[in-house]
C-alpha cells in the first residue's frame, strides 16, 4: 500500500484553501448570515487542516 505523501506544491493550495475557506467562515459569522454556511466553510477549512496536519511532506 502506498504511502500518502503531499508535495510542497499541493501543501500550499491546501493552505490557501484552508485560509480562502476560513475567510468565508468569519465573514458569513459576522454578518450573521445562514447557518448551513457556516457548517460548509467551517468543516471545509477544519477538514483541510487537518489534512495538512497529520499527512506528510515529501523531502523534495
Amino acid at each position: 500500500m502506498p504511502e500518502l505523501t503531499l508535495t510542497p506544491a499541493s501543501a500550499t493550495v491546501l493552505f490557501v484553501i484552508a485560509c480562502l475557506a476560513g475567510y468565508r467562515y468569519r465573514s458569513v459569522w459576522k454578518a450573521e448570515g445562514p447557518r448551513w454556511q457556516l457548517w460548509v466553510f467551517g468543516l471545509i477549512a477544519a477538514a483541510v487542516l487537518l489534512v495538512l496536519g497529520l499527512t506528510p511532506l515529501t523531502g523534495g
